[in-house]
């Protein structure tokens, strides 16, 4: 499952038929007790009539959740699903995210620049230029932030070569 920055809903569909369109294009029926439980876990039940415009930021971000959650993927790809929201529901996006992971036994995969987004996870790969260059168990923002830094440094003062 996918869940991008920009939400990537269709606007002309409700909320209820943006998280059921992967099922439909692959031709599957929804289990509805597992539709229930997402739709529960995101807090959409009383939205999912709307339209994508009639609902705000995190509210669309919650759909894209749901709608990767639904078809109970093995591996959620999430890349940068808290840039395009305010801090505080960018928080609450970060919550479910890590719920998800807690409660349902999802494997995610999130890429963020964000240290505080990173500190919500159970580990952290490090990447320079396509390269791993550190990783970290249960890390904390101060802890990402400070390999940031020093990842950071090396862009700086690179190590002079000779030809």
């Amino acid at each position: 499952g996918f869940i991008f920055q920009q939400f990537n809903l269709i606007p002309t569909l409700t909320a209820e038929e943006n998280l059921l369109l992967p099922l439909q294009l692959a031709g599957r029926k929804p289990n509805s007790g597992w539709l229930a439980t997402v739709v529960d876990a995101v807090g959409l039940r009383d939205r999912l009539r709307h339209r994508p415009a009639e609902l705000s930021g995190g509210q669309q971000q919650r759909v894209a959740i749901a709608r990767a959650l639904v078809s109970r993927p093995e591996v959620i790809f999430a890349d940068e699903p808290t840039g395009a929201l305010d801090s505080r529901t960018g928080a609450e996006v970060l919550s479910l995210l890590r719920r998800c992971v807690d409660e349902f036994g999802q494997t995610i995969v999130m890429v963020t620049h964000d240290p505080m987004s990173a500190a919500h996870a159970d580990s952290v790969v490090f990447l320079d230029d396509g390269r791993i260059v550190s990783t970290m168990r249960e890390p904390t923002a101060d802890g990402v932030l400070a390999v940031m830094k020093t990842i950071s440094a090396t862009h700086d003062h690179p190590p002079h070569r000779s030809l």
